[in-house]
């Protein structure tokens, strides 16, 4: 199915991956109501975790920032499949989780999240402004840099 936001992910050169499957015993994404709940995407690409390490050691804010935009783009992948394949029914991405692996003394945790805050925002206007947060932890599953959950409201 195409439409306008299949039409802004062709103009910016974005093709989404496949949604990643769960990694254990949960659902990618949950609807109740007019909200979906996609479960913490990591920075998969081709089936293989990327970007392990930690920010702070082995990466610095801009290879963070990636890390973000590439679990955002899982997320908007978990999304057309909540959706049958139509992104036009997201009416508002709502809130954002970001948890970014971090050494101890890094502190720039929501400028690696705005990877994926501003992903959303390219690829949904401004229906992609949400709510946010962005912590650091000491580790992440399968050892990578960040991870990203979100709600978004549809139709």
């Amino acid at each position: 199915m195409t439409g306008k936001i299949d039409a802004r992910l062709k103009e910016l050169g974005i093709t989404l991956p496949d949604a990643p499957a769960p990694a254990a015993n949960y659902v990618p994404w949950a609807r109740s109501g007019n909200l979906i709940f996609v479960a913490g995407q990591l920075p998969m690409e081709g089936g293989k975790a990327q970007f392990l390490g930690k920010l702070g050691g082995e990466f610095q804010i801009a290879d963070g920032q990636k890390a973000a935009r590439l679990c955002a783009l899982n997320i908007v992948a978990q999304l057309r499949n909540a959706l049958d394949g139509n992104l036009d029914r997201v009416r508002r991405i709502v809130r954002v989780g970001g948890f970014v692996a971090a050494t101890a003394d890094f502190i720039d945790h929501p400028q690696v999240v705005n990877g994926a805050s501003d992903a959303l925002v390219q690829i949904f206007g401004d229906a992609g402004k949400h709510a946010r947060a962005a912590v650091g932890v000491a580790s992440l599953p399968r050892g990578v840099a960040v991870e990203v959950e979100a709600v978004a409201e549809v139709e």
